[in-house]
């Protein structure tokens, strides 16, 4: 079978690799149709791991795909099922895992595609506890940003921020694979979106999504803007995935007992917070990484309903480090996705 594999620090190849043998008991085997593209594969490619990997590593975090086998046992999933899949090896038996709060596994055996091989092959073997039925109706292309861009999303704008009717939300970086969704799932919640971009081209297209107010950060000093926009009071969420010198503006940007959620750190890590701000202006900050099964199929809900996600790029296979530089010179409006 081909897959796509990580052979060195910024070299990807694309190889022939022995085929998976027959799904076992509680295994399902799925043909992979389309695997979408995060800042985690960037991580990766760059060689910026949190572990200890073992190279070459077949790539790829976020996919969709069909069954093609099943175990012995299984009997809630057929061949030629739609399907997407959890992207980390969680362990099914621990506290937060029987809760349902699969993304704080105590026993994690790894991220697809970052620390064990991922889903940029055409064949995988899955437990089918971590394996999500796709709703019909719902492509391959965008059931392939469920897994992540969708879930990563409704984590953290329900689970965490507990984002309500009516509030005004600014959405950072509202041009990324998840900021795009955030702007969409916000609207349609009845929510005022303000929304940063790094150039106008983005701003139109941010607006067309349907954000209220965007600002271009490049031109416009973003923290001053939303003051001005809400009258001095400011925002009930920030939506927040950047880090860096930003964050403490980000800060200021929140009413009085507002919430703060984050996901990353594109800009940097490291931040220095003033506590004073912090305690009297009663902040809430969330920290959120990846999402649970529930959110999931929330997202997948939500595509089928006719909430889809943005598509800047598809590539072939063959092209994926033209998508991974796509992505990582930050020009991308959406989610770029590679077809099988």
């Amino acid at each position: 079978m081909r897959a796509l594999v990580l052979v060195a620090d910024r070299k990807v190849e694309l190889r022939d690799l022995p085929p998976p043998p027959p799904p076992g008991g509680g295994e399902v085997q799925i043909r992979v149709r389309a695997v979408a593209l995060n800042h985690i594969d960037v991580w990766g490619f760059r060689g910026m791991a949190f572990a200890k990997r073992k190279l070459p590593l077949t790539v790829g975090v976020e996919a969709a795909g069909e069954i093609a086998a099943v175990g012995p046992d299984i009997k809630d999933f057929r061949p030629g099922d739609a399907v997407v899949m959890y992207g980390a090896l969680t362990c099914g038996t621990c506290r937060a895992c029987r809760e349902g709060r699969d993304n704080l596994c105590e026993n994690v055996g790894g991220i697809m595609g970052f620390h064990v091989d991922g889903f940029a092959c055409e064949l995988i073997n899955m437990q089918a506890r971590l394996v999500i039925p796709v709703p019909k109706g719902v492509s391959m292309r965008d059931a392939s940003c469920a897994p992540v861009a969708f879930s990563t999303v409704e984590h953290m704008l329900f689970d965490n921020a507990k984002l309500q009717p009516g509030e005004t939300i600014l959405v950072h970086a509202g041009g990324s694979g998840i900021g795009t969704v955030a702007i969409k799932m916000a609207k349609a919640l009845g929510c005022t979106v303000i929304t940063t971009v790094g150039d106008d081209a983005k701003a139109e297209k941010a607006k067309a999504l349907g954000a209220d107010h965007v600002i271009n950060y490049r031109t416009d000093r973003f923290e001053g803007a939303v003051r001005k926009l809400t009258a001095k009071k400011g925002v009930d969420v920030v939506f927040e995935h950047v880090g860096g010198e930003g964050f403490n503006a980000s800060l200021f940007c929140l009413k009085r007992g507002g919430r703060l959620v984050t996901c990353g750190s594109t800009a940097g890590p490291t931040v220095t917070i003033n506590l004073m701000q912090l305690f009297q202006q009663q902040y809430k900050i969330f920290g959120s990484f990846g999402a649970t099964m529930r959110n999931i199929r929330d997202g997948l809900a939500k595509m089928a309903a006719g909430l889809l996600p943005v598509i800047d790029t598809e590539v072939d296979l063959t092209d994926l480090e033209r998508g991974l530089e796509r992505l990582e010179s930050r020009q991308v409006f959406g989610k770029i996705v590679v077809r099988f």
